[in-house]
């Protein structure tokens, strides 16, 4: 039950007060006592943020945290329309939401004076001067069929094998995670990944050779992992820790490999609203994410890599894998551009 809702007593009112208190202002004194801090963030965040991060937090700050769960888009309208009298404080979101928010002047950005926390994070984990910064990060490697493949993949080239065909599932360029699937291919066609963000032709002229492999191309994770699990596919990749990891954990027959080429770091960002309400708990909000005692606690159960230099990776990433950060500002400004062409030279 929320604090708020609870009535207190004449008794409480008046205890310690210097004159008698009517029990109609009760309501209004009580919130005025009570932090409240609203934030907001993905859905499928809710059950680990109420569970994990909002009793340490609200213990450690004697405060309460109200966390509404959505889509990282809604969160961005929502920040649009309360402009000026915002209601949320902090929200958790994909970085290419992010770089949405800051070009509409939404984040208030974040600093070491105000999160310590952020001089502590791995490089590549801060953006945009500080607008905002990630927390975790899924990675993507290449998930398998346990049953249909004895030996695992070792490669992103696995997914071009002739033997495949028509067994091979990969993410639509429209899906964050289908991104890598471009750079995976230019890399595999010679270029760095610095060369091939900032020019895809090679990255596409390669992915349109693996077409005669492909099973489908999903833009729902859930179909494409039943078709992986039945064994009808053998590969999907590029593939999500955070999502391929929790079915293998449920009992799924598939595993997830990351490639001896590395993996793709996935983004989790956390920011603070411009003229968020309990600005310096919102702060302080953030500041205990980007630390390394909370993100050890998440970094499990996400399966995901935490972004605070003192957590270790986690397993089956060992400090040989190469873990690729993908500039993101550089995705929202070519990524129009991107899915017209995937449009045409992907369908199947």
């Amino acid at each position: 039950m929320d604090v708020l809702s609870a009535r207190p007593t004449r008794r409480s009112l008046l205890s310690g007060a210097a004159g008698a208190v009517s029990l109609i202002a009760a309501p209004s004194i009580l919130r005025a006592q009570t932090k409240e801090l609203v934030v907001g963030g993905a859905a499928g965040h809710k059950p680990w943020v109420e569970q994990v991060v909002v009793p340490a937090f609200e213990k450690k700050y004697n405060c309460k945290v109200l966390f509404e769960g959505t889509r990282s888009l809604v969160n961005l309208e929502k920040m649009q329309k309360n402009k000026g009298k915002q209601y949320m404080s902090v929200v958790q979101m994909d970085d290419p939401v992010m770089i949405l928010a800051v070009k509409e002047d939404l984040l208030d950005p974040l600093t070491p004076g105000k999160a310590p926390n952020l001089s502590q994070l791995v490089p590549g984990s801060s953006h945009m001067e500080g607008m905002w910064a990630n927390y975790l990060q899924p990675w993507l490697g290449v998930a398998y069929s346990k049953g249909a493949m004895k030996t695992p993949p070792s490669s992103w080239a696995d997914l071009f094998e002739a033997k495949y065909k028509g067994r091979i599932i990969i993410p639509s360029l429209q899906n964050t995670e289908g991104l890598p699937v471009l750079f995976a291919a230019g890399m595999l066609a010679g270029g760095t990944l610095e060369a091939i963000q900032k020019d895809t032709d090679a990255g596409f002229k390669k992915l349109v050779s693996l077409k005669p492999n492909l099973l489908t191309i999903y833009t729902q994770q859930p179909q494409a992992y039943n078709l992986l699990e039945q064994g009808e596919a053998y590969m999907i990749g590029p593939a999500m820790s955070s999502y391929a990891l929790e079915r293998k954990a449920a009992g799924a027959p598939i595993d997830l490999v990351a490639p001896k080429e590395g993996v793709f770091a996935m983004p989790s960002g956390i920011a603070v609203i411009k003229g968020a309400p309990q600005a310096e708990l919102a702060f302080a909000y953030v500041n205990e994410l980007l630390g390394a005692e909370l993100q050890e606690k998440l970094a499990g159960p996400t399966f995901s890599l935490a972004t605070n230099k003192a957590v270790p990776r986690p397993a089956g990433l060992g400090a040989d894998v190469t873990i690729h950060q993908i500039d993101w500002a550089n995705v929202a400004a070519q990524r129009n551009d991107w899915i017209k062409r995937w449009d045409r030279e992907m369908a199947i």
